[in-house]
Formats: C-alpha cells, sequence, structure tokens
C-alpha cells in the first residue's frame, strides 16, 4: 500500500469566484493523459459559487449539509448528501449552500489543454440566492 500524504495547504475560495466563506482542498490532479481533477469544497451557510460553466463538464457530489444548485434557465433545486449532480460541458449555472446549513461537496472535473477547467462568470446577487431559500 501507498499513502501519498497531503502537501498542499487548504485555500479560501476566491471572492472573485464565491459569495461568502469557502475552503477548498485539492483531492486529486491525476498526471497526463488523464484529464480528471477532485476538490473537496466547504461552504458555510449562504455560500455559493458565481455563474460559471465547464467546457468538458463537471459532477458534484454532495457529502455532507445542504446545498442548492441551478442551471441557467432551470429550478433551483435541493441537494442532500449522496447526490451527484452531473453538469454538461459548457452548462452555465451555480451551486452553494443552504442559507442555514454547511454544504460538503466533491467536484470533480475534466481539464486539459485545450479546455479550461471553469470559466467564471457574474455572482448571483443576494435577491436571486434569496429566492432559493423554499427549496429543501
Amino acid at each position: 500500500m501507498q499513502i501519498t500524504r497531503s502537501s498542499v495547504a487548504t485555500v479560501q475560495g476566491p471572492v472573485a469566484w464565491f459569495a461568502g466563506d469557502v475552503s477548498i482542498d485539492a483531492v486529486a490532479a491525476a498526471p497526463a493523459p488523464s484529464r480528471v481533477t477532485v476538490n473537496l469544497v466547504r461552504s458555510m451557510p449562504g455560500a455559493r459559487t458565481h455563474r460559471h460553466r465547464h467546457p468538458l463538464g463537471r459532477t458534484v457530489f454532495a457529502t455532507e449539509g445542504v446545498g442548492r444548485c441551478r442551471r441557467r434557465g432551470g429550478q433551483v433545486e435541493g441537494i442532500r448528501p449522496g447526490d451527484r449532480v452531473p453538469f454538461e460541458a459548457g452548462e452555465e449555472h451555480w451551486h452553494g449552500a443552504a442559507p442555514d446549513r454547511l454544504m460538503v461537496r466533491l467536484a470533480i472535473n475534466g481539464g486539459d489543454a485545450d479546455h479550461d477547467v471553469v470559466l467564471w462568470r457574474t455572482p448571483v446577487t443576494d435577491e436571486e440566492y434569496a429566492a432559493a431559500h423554499a427549496v429543501g
């Protein structure tokens, strides 16, 4: 058995990408030719991503807490532990914690030399986020 000891520090989610308190831990970045990266993302209550898209897609796997997600033009959906949310390549969306619960998730991404992992867009306003409060 081989254990790889963590040598990468937890980073604070940049305000250019997130609203609220978010921390990110790198879990996996497979060497080429693999295109897979995985991050463990912790969002404190009310924290959320800005709108964004992934040229090669993303899957969010909720591990703890309660969250929210919304695809462009879609309804706000609740996310709970064990839920998997695949976002199609190029699909604009946002996700984050419920207003009164943290959300912990694995963010599983595809990326390569020709495609960025994520393309960031505009913030989700407090008013837009407030409309998601009633979702369970």
